[in-house]
C-alpha cells in the first residue's frame, strides 16, 4: 500500500497535549513540513516564548531555545547575528508578541531580522487563564472582561499585521487562518513563503495564523470555528499585507 504521509521529521514522534480544538498542533505540523521540505531541519532554530505557545520546545525535532516572555525576537536576533548561516524561526502567541513582547517585535522588524515569525492569533491569554489579551475583539468576553471588552475601557484590538506591514525593514507579511482546510493549505504556502524569505536573505517575515481557543472561548470545538468564520475573521481579514516585488 502506498504511504500518502506521514509524521514530519522536523516534528517528534510524541502526543500533543493541547486543549480539544486548539489549533497549535495544526501550525506546528505545517511549520515541521516546510523546514522538511526547504531540507534545512539541520541548521534550524527555534525559538518559543510564554503563552500556550512555550511548549512548542516539546515538538520540534529542531533545535529550541527557551524566551523569556515576549524576548523571543530579541533572543533569535542574538542566534541570527552570532550563527548567520542557521535558520531562525520565533513562536509566539497573542498575549506574548503584541503586549509584552510588542517592543522587541517591532525593532527587530525595524532592523530588518533576517528571521521568521510565526504569530498564533487566538484573542486571548490561552494558558495563564482567559484574560484579556491585546487582540481580544470588541465585546468579546474573557476573564478580565466580564462584560465585554469596551473601547472607552480597554482600547481597541491591535491588528498585527496592518501595523507591522509598513515598518521598514519588514519583507513579508501575511494573515491565515487554520480553521478548515482549504485555509490551511494556504497557511503552509504562506509559512514557506517566509522561510524563504530568510534563506534568500530578503528580510524579517511573519505569518498570523488565526487560530481558535474553544476552551476560553467557552465553545465547542465546532461552535468556535463558527465563531472564527463570524467574528473573527471579519476583523482579522486574511491576505498578504506586504511582499516583495514578483512574490505573490
Amino acid at each position: 500500500m502506498k504511504k500518502i504521509t506521514a509524521r514530519p521529521y522536523s516534528l517528534r514522534d510524541v502526543p500533543f497535549h493541547y486543549c480539544p480544538g486548539c489549533m497549535h498542533g495544526i501550525a506546528h505540523r505545517l511549520v515541521a513540513e516546510v523546514i522538511d521540505e526547504l531540507g534545512v531541519s539541520g541548521r534550524t532554530i527555534g525559538i518559543s516564548s510564554v503563552g500556550c505557545s512555550v511548549f512548542a520546545k516539546h515538538y520540534f525535532n529542531v533545535d529550541m531555545i527557551q524566551a523569556a516572555h515576549g524576548r523571543a525576537p530579541a533572543v533569535a536576533t542574538g542566534v541570527k547575528r552570532v550563527l548567520p548561516d542557521r535558520v531562525l524561526f520565533t513562536y509566539q502567541g497573542d498575549g506574548d508578541l503584541a503586549a509584552i513582547g510588542i517592543g522587541d517585535f517591532i525593532h527587530t522588524a525595524s532592523r530588518g531580522e533576517k528571521i521568521t515569525t510565526i504569530f498564533v492569533n487566538n484573542t486571548v491569554y490561552g494558558m495563564t487563564g482567559g484574560q484579556m489579551a491585546p487582540t481580544t475583539l470588541i465585546g468579546q468576553v474573557t476573564k478580565t472582561t466580564p462584560f465585554g471588552r469596551s473601547v472607552e475601557i480597554n482600547g481597541n484590538p491591535i491588528r498585527v499585521c496592518e501595523l507591522i506591514a509598513p515598518v521598514e525593514g519588514v519583507a513579508y507579511v501575511e494573515r491565515v487562518s487554520l480553521h478548515n482546510p482549504k485555509e490551511i493549505i494556504k497557511a503552509k504556502k504562506a509559512i514557506k513563503r517566509a522561510f524563504e524569505m530568510q534563506l534568500n536573505g530578503i528580510g524579517f517575515s511573519l505569518v498570523e495564523a488565526l487560530s481558535a481557543c474553544p476552551t476560553n472561548l467557552g465553545l465547542s470545538p465546532l461552535e468556535a470555528i463558527k465563531w472564527m468564520e463570524e467574528k473573527m475573521i471579519p476583523f482579522y481579514p486574511l491576505g498578504v499585507y506586504k511582499s516583495p516585488a514578483g512574490v505573490v
